[in-house]
């Protein structure tokens, strides 16, 4: 790794940090918590919002859009679906100019764009997506079942702990999403393992994480062959 690759990798739990900071500041600045609590949220929410951003534009560079037939174009919706399915997703093919108009639209209000071109990706973009985006193995069970393990992954710079508590607080936010409010009205049950299934893979991106296996399997224990 360069020394320019070196210098432009993320620090450990920036914005995690930030937070933390402000946590213990606030109250030092002000004794009113409810004006605290609002600046706290304010400040998590535009972290949040600017995560979103990048995590949308980064995709959009490595999107697949050999053409504008209405096959890829509903291919190309999907994918978007899959990544950021609590918002609401439109696109509009442009064949005079060869490009796919994007938008987004968050729950929050919050809105991305962009215009992908027809072509093949931009393989300097994509290398570039390769060197920031490093995972490494994160396997998770419950409590009550410690043989089933869900591998996920985890980026480099994060703790275990520190991946531990996003994972719990994105789950308490999924069910909170569009997707979840129908999920729940489905009657399908609010677990652990419904959320890791369902819950879109940028959500998950957005905080590091990332899902290898949708479908857990027990972890398979082996027993020595030899004589006792």
């Amino acid at each position: 790794m360069t020394k320019e690759k070196e210098a432009t990798k993320p620090t450990k739990g920036t914005e995690a940090q930030l937070l933390d900071l402000l946590k213990r500041v606030l109250p030092k600045a002000t004794h009113d918590a409810e004006l605290a609590g609002k600046i706290y949220s304010a400040i998590e929410s535009e972290l949040k919002s600017k995560a979103r951003a990048i995590a949308f534009d980064k995709f959009c560079k490595k999107v697949e859009l050999p053409d504008l037939d209405p096959k890829t174009v509903k291919e190309v919706t999907e994918q978007f679906q899959q990544s950021f399915g609590d918002g609401d997703i439109t696109v509009k093919p442009d064949k005079k100019e060869k490009t796919l108009a994007v938008e987004v639209s968050m729950p929050d209000g919050t809105q991305f764009t962009s215009e992908i071109k027809v072509g093949p990706v931009d393989k300097d973009a994509s290398d570039e997506q390769e060197i920031t985006l490093k995972f490494i193995p994160f396997p998770v069970a419950m409590p009550g079942d410690p043989e089933l393990v869900w591998m996920l992954a985890k980026r480099e710079n994060m703790t275990n702990e520190e991946a531990g508590i996003a994972i719990a607080k994105l789950e308490g936010e999924f069910w909170q999403t569009k997707t979840g409010q129908k999920l729940i009205k489905d009657r399908v049950e609010r677990c652990f393992p419904e959320f890791i299934a369902r819950v879109p893979g940028g959500m998950l991106t957005e905080l590091g994480l990332k899902r290898h296996y949708k479908t857990p399997e027990p972890i398979k224990v082996l027993r020595s062959s030899g004589k006792h």
